[in-house]
């Protein structure tokens, strides 16, 4: 596993570093730091201001790992929405951030939405990719019903957050046969996800530093 070095690749200025470092100071007594997934519950607590979320966050399939991996051979990244695609670090890989709502495709069909259609329009480049869906459960429907159907994504991190259909798609997600981060319940939001494959992005960037 590479060094865990903390870094803050989005602190540009010595008050935003030393706010960032404080803040981890603070999830890292509380969390614990011995793990790759601790950094990333650390994160997203931060992100959420709120230790709690800590607890909620599942992994499988070794899913740090697998994040690594990808941004090694710069496999495209594919959020759920535009937040989603400008919260996620641009600098530190060679990966390209895309946003589902952008793709080419048939218009959102009734019963489904756009970030669901735009999922099935780039279904020729899940394979190997890095999905990040923090807003929208339907997306994430259509990311399981695309890997059901034969798709392989080299790590889906779901957290789509809400009342209506949030925790049966993440879920869902749980028992798909590919690395995911994830959220119980009904909680998380465009700030997890980001702040998931942020940390990843901040692991790989401290791996090519040593």
């Amino acid at each position: 596993m590479r060094e865990n070095t903390f870094i803050e690749p989005g602190a540009r200025t010595r008050a935003a570093r030393e706010i960032a470092e404080r803040s981890r100071a603070i999830a890292r007594a509380a969390i614990g730091d011995r793990t790759p997934e601790d950094r990333i519950r650390q994160r997203c607590a931060i992100a959420v201001g709120d230790l709690a979320m800590a607890g909620l966050l599942r992994f499988r399939n070794r899913p740090v790992q697998a994040g690594l991996g990808a941004l090694d051979r710069g496999a495209a990244i594919i959020a759920d929405i535009r937040m989603v695609q400008a919260g996620i670090l641009k600098t530190g890989h060679r990966s390209t951030v895309l946003c589902a709502l952008d793709a080419d495709g048939p218009p959102a069909r009734e019963g489904t939405t756009r970030t669901a259609a735009g999922f099935r329009a780039l279904e020729d480049r899940l394979d190997g990719a890095v999905v990040v869906i923090g807003n929208a459960p339907s997306a994430l429907f259509a990311v399981c019903e695309l890997i059901e159907s034969g798709r392989v994504p080299a790590l889906v991190i779901g957290t789509p957050v809400g009342f209506v259909q949030a925790a049966e798609s993440k879920e869902l997600l749980r028992t798909m046969p590919v690395p995911s981060i994830s959220t119980e319940g009904t909680r998380g939001g465009s700030p997890v996800a980001v702040a998931a494959m942020n940390e990843i992005i901040t692991v790989h960037i401290a791996g090519s530093e040593t």
